[in-house]
């Protein structure tokens, strides 16, 4: 079996010797960030995107990203061509590197990255991926400036996924201090409430997501302009269905919220549809 190739520090090596220092930053203290890029026909979807949010998130952590964005794409599509990777997820991520040692940044003056590819789930043809939810007990902050970004600490999210699988469930809710459903662990929330597509507005602690804003648009070709509102657990039980957004999976439909069953409406699988087609739209117009 072919080993996997990763991409660290200017190199590609097999992914067994792909290692940092362990004075590294990003596993010190998770002061780095990541993107999550899906791959098809060996193409990076929605690169621009990505790469914008995370130089938004490198300038607040004032980390220098030590490549510039032509060369960053260059690299991952070597990378999937070295995996012979044509459809799966990419992993970027930037740490501050190697510093001086405690909380100060000081000294750290040579960022770290790395990319990673790896397939993805196997999922029925024409038909979004569907998943058992369990609300969180932990929280999101509203005000919190990182929620923003993908920063390499994710440990509230960690921490909320690994208790809604214990208890047998693949993802779990995110509810902010308001009480409202604003998010899972690992994308957007939208459901379908009076027949429109709806999801919570930015500033709730939701990340911004780009597999978010790309429903926007296909909401717009579909004549279903995406309403921003806020919603309650009990609400979004009593809605007409609701999905997750994801960068990786596109559309996941939600069928169940803890020990209840959800609505399942017919536009969850519109967009999942729209969804897949303007992946394989786009990335065949890059490689060409």
């Amino acid at each position: 079996m072919k080993e996997n190739i990763a991409f660290v520090n200017g190199n590609f090596v097999p992914e067994q010797r792909a290692v940092v220092s362990i004075f590294d930053r990003g596993f010190l203290y998770g002061d780095g960030l990541f993107a999550t890029i899906r791959v098809c026909q060996g193409q990076p979807f929605r690169w621009r995107r990505h790469l914008l949010r995370l130089h938004r998130g490198a300038d607040l952590l004032r980390i220098t990203i030590p490549e510039t964005d032509e060369k960053l794409r260059a690299i991952a599509v070597e990378l999937a061509r070295n995996n012979e990777l044509e459809n799966g997820a990419l992993r970027v991520a930037i740490s501050r590197g190697v510093g001086t040692g405690g909380y100060s940044p000081a000294g750290a003056t040579h960022p770290t990255l790395t990319m990673t590819v790896r397939p993805l789930s196997v999922r029925a043809p024409g038909q979004p991926l569907s998943w058992r939810c369990a609300t969180s007990k932990l929280t999101l902050r509203s005000d919190d400036p990182l929620a923003w970004f993908k920063t390499s600490n994710r440990l509230l999210q960690v921490l909320a996924r690994g208790e809604a699988e214990r208890a047998g469930f693949d993802e779990a809710l995110l509810l902010n201090e308001e009480g409202h459903v604003v998010e899972a662990t690992s994308g957007n929330l939208f459901w379908i409430q009076e027949g429109q597509i709806c999801t919570a507005p930015l500033g709730t602690g939701i990340l911004p997501g780009i597999a978010r804003s790309t429903l926007f648009e296909i909401g717009e070709t579909l004549g279903q302009r995406v309403q921003e509102r806020t919603i309650s657990r009990d609400d979004l039980i009593q809605s007409e269905g609701a999905f997750i957004s994801m960068s990786t999976l596109g559309v996941v439909e939600i069928v169940q919220v803890d020990d209840l069953d959800l609505k399942r409406s017919p536009l969850v699988s519109i967009c999942h549809k729209a969804y897949e087609e303007l992946v394989k739209f786009e990335t065949a117009d890059q490689g060409r």
